[in-house]
């Protein structure tokens, strides 16, 4: 079972239970999805994981990299974003991306809020 697979997950998101199973048994395999979206001036890094009380735990840190005159960096913001494993279904449903030919590590960036790279 692989996150970059565009068919699997989507076969899950016909049942509640079967997404469940699939994201469960992935996050089982591979305990934590990391990913990041870099440029010079500012870097967003997110993880997700899953908390057997709170369901998915989507993580972003956004920061600004330092410039070469800068004397203080902006500290890094950190914000959580929780939902259960039926309400993360739920937006992939209503927002469509089953319909698209994108993986699930896609989703999982689109709801962390991390630009897309073209």
């Amino acid at each position: 079972m692989t996150i970059n697979d565009t068919s699997a997950w989507k076969e899950s998101l016909q049942s509640a239970d079967a997404f469940r199973d699939f994201i469960t048994k992935y996050f089982q395999e591979h305990k934590e999805l990391t990913g990041k979206y870099e440029v010079p001036s500012y870097y967003e890094y997110y993880t997700a994981h899953l908390d057997s009380r709170d369901g998915i735990i989507i993580t972003l840190t956004t920061g600004v990299n330092q410039s070469v005159n800068a004397t203080i960096s902006p500290l890094p913001f950190k914000q959580k974003e929780k939902m259960s494993i039926e309400d993360f279904r739920q937006l992939i449903l209503n927002k469509k991306f089953a319909d698209m030919q994108v993986s699930l590590a896609d989703v999982f960036k689109a709801v962390a809020g991390v630009p897309t790279t073209k």
